[in-house]
This record gives structure tokens, C-alpha cells and sequence, in this order.
């Protein structure tokens, strides 16, 4: 009787113990003041020129010499865009639209069906060093090149057209879209491949017709980064045009701060119409464009 009482203050205690090891206190995680006040600094550098930029397009010129330079118009006017619009604004960004479109849809494709093949080829030693090929693209700036576009141009007698901007524009546009394209068509199951050979498919069939949707969102990834790129593009439409209706957004922009160089408003007003694509491009497709990149180079 006295094994069975004295048994029990051992039971309790290892019961309480049981107890105690279930419930083990957690350790509080402290917050990373360090960070989140950085975070907070970095917000303010990026919005502070952003908002300057908006309410200072909406002042008229006198206005804005008056005024705290921080401060909302007290008289908002729209007189700053009429005067960039009446100034073959329009123009500029058809010639943008054109060189975008003209270079992103033939580099997309050339760089997807090179992808594939390279992928699907893998014994080829050709497509093993036009593989290799396109990777060096990469290392190589635009600025290192630029004279020897330069001359290419004037051999072929293209120069000051929208087509010498395009050319260039597909050939530095290829690589990283051969490099993220065929990271994605490679995760594409072989059993795929092998039941579309079995059913009697060639290769362009299969292409089409199965890496093409499969990898759909890398080719919106690519196509999206590209844009971009190409509608920022700057150091080729200096070089390449030099009449006033060839010229593209960024260049137009720059002549436009030049004419106007006293009206700060107008200016920032031109700045918000070449921006204003580009934000609302970014805008519908950036979670594609982050989450295809991201896959892209972390496979």
C-alpha cells in the first residue's frame, strides 16, 4: 500500500513534467526596428520626387517660382499637358509603340523557338555553342558596341529610320530571352514530349502546340522585361536618327527639356506623359514579370 502512495507523487510529477515538455514556452521574436526604419527611409526617397514630379506638372509656371515647391497647386491647370501634347508628343510615342512592338514580338519568338531547340537538341554540339553564344550576349554592354552598330547601320543604309533602332533593339533582347525561356521549357515533363512523338506530332507541332502554352508565362515575362527596356532605350536614338520625326519618347524628352528648359512644370509634365505607359505596363503585368524572372534564374 505504501509502494502504491508513494508511487503516486511520482506520477504527478512525471505527468507534470509530461506536461511541462508538451508546453514548452516559446521565444518571442523581437521586431527589426533596424529594418522596418529603413524601410520606411527608403519609401520616402522614392515617393518624395514622385509627388514633387505629379503636383508640380498641375502649377503653371508662375505659380511654381511663387509657391512652396513641396506644396499642392492652389490652382491645379492642365495648360502644362496641352502644351506637350501640342508639341508632337503623339508622334514620339507612336514611334516608341512602333520600335517596342517591332522588336519585342520577333526577338520573343526567335529567342522561344532557339530555346526550344537548344533544349530539345541536347547531343547537338552546334547548339551547344550558339547556346554559349548567347550567353556571352550578356556580358556585353551596349555602350561597347555602339560604334560598330553605328557603322552596320550606315553600310546598310538604314540609318535615321525606325528600323535601325528595331534590329538593334531584337539582337540585344535575344539573349536573356533564350536564357529564361529555356529554363522554362526545360521543366517541362519528357513524358510530354514522348506521348505528342507517339501520337505522330513533328517537332513544329509539338512546339507549338505544347512548349508554346506550357511556357506562357515565361514568354509574358520576357516580353514585358523587353518592352520596358526598349521604351526606356535612349542611347540607340541618339546615335541611329537625327530628324525630329524619328525620334522616340526618351530622346523626345530630352529635346522637349532642352525647348523648354525655363518652364519646369512643362517640363515635368512631358516626364509624367513618357512615364505614364511604362507605370500602367508595370503595372498589370508585374506579378507576372517578377514571379517568370524569379523561376527563370532560380531553376
Amino acid at each position: 500500500m505504501a509502494t502504491i502512495m508513494s508511487s503516486h507523487p511520482d506520477t504527478a510529477r512525471g505527468s507534470g513534467g509530461r506536461r511541462r515538455r508538451r508546453g514548452p514556452s516559446t521565444p518571442r521574436e523581437g521586431y527589426n526596428w533596424i529594418g522596418g526604419a529603413l524601410s520606411w527611409v527608403w519609401l520616402a526617397i522614392v515617393i518624395v520626387p514622385i509627388y514633387w514630379v505629379v503636383i508640380t506638372s498641375f502649377k503653371s509656371q508662375s505659380n511654381y517660382y511663387l509657391s512652396n515647391p513641396m506644396a499642392p497647386p492652389t490652382d491645379p491647370t492642365l495648360d502644362n499637358y496641352r502644351l506637350v501634347i501640342e508639341s508632337d508628343f503623339p508622334l514620339y510615342f507612336l514611334n516608341s509603340l512602333i520600335v517596342a512592338i517591332g522588336a519585342v514580338v520577333p526577338a520573343v519568338l526567335f529567342s522561344f523557338m532557339a530555346a526550344y531547340a537548344i533544349i530539345r537538341a541536347t547531343g547537338n554540339r552546334f547548339l551547344r555553342s550558339v547556346n554559349s553564344l548567347f550567353l556571352m550576349g550578356l556580358a556585353i554592354p551596349l555602350q561597347a558596341v555602339v560604334i560598330p552598330i553605328y557603322l552596320i547601320i550606315i553600310r546598310m543604309q538604314l540609318y535615321d529610320s525606325l528600323l535601325a533602332l528595331i534590329l538593334p533593339s531584337i539582337a540585344f533582347a535575344i539573349p536573356l530571352s533564350v536564357l529564361v525561356l529555356a529554363n522554362f521549357i526545360r521543366d517541362v515533363p519528357k513524358e510530354l514530349f514522348e506521348s505528342m512523338r507517339l501520337d505522330g506530332a513533328s517537332e513544329q507541332t509539338t512546339m507549338w502546340r505544347l512548349a508554346f502554352p506550357l511556357t506562357r508565362p515565361a514568354v509574358v515575362t520576357v516580353s514585358i522585361y523587353n518592352a520596358l527596356q526598349i521604351w526606356n532605350g535612349f542611347l540607340l536614338p541618339v546615335v541611329l536618327t537625327h530628324s525630329p520625326d524619328k525620334r522616340t519618347l526618351p530622346l523626345a524628352l530630352w529635346t522637349f527639356q532642352g525647348q523648354y528648359s525655363v518652364n519646369v512644370p512643362a517640363v515635368l509634365a512631358s516626364v509624367m506623359l513618357t512615364t505614364l505607359p511604362i507605370l500602367i505596363l508595370y503595372v498589370i503585368g508585374r506579378r507576372q514579370l517578377l514571379s517568370g524572372l524569379t523561376a527563370g534564374f532560380g531553376k
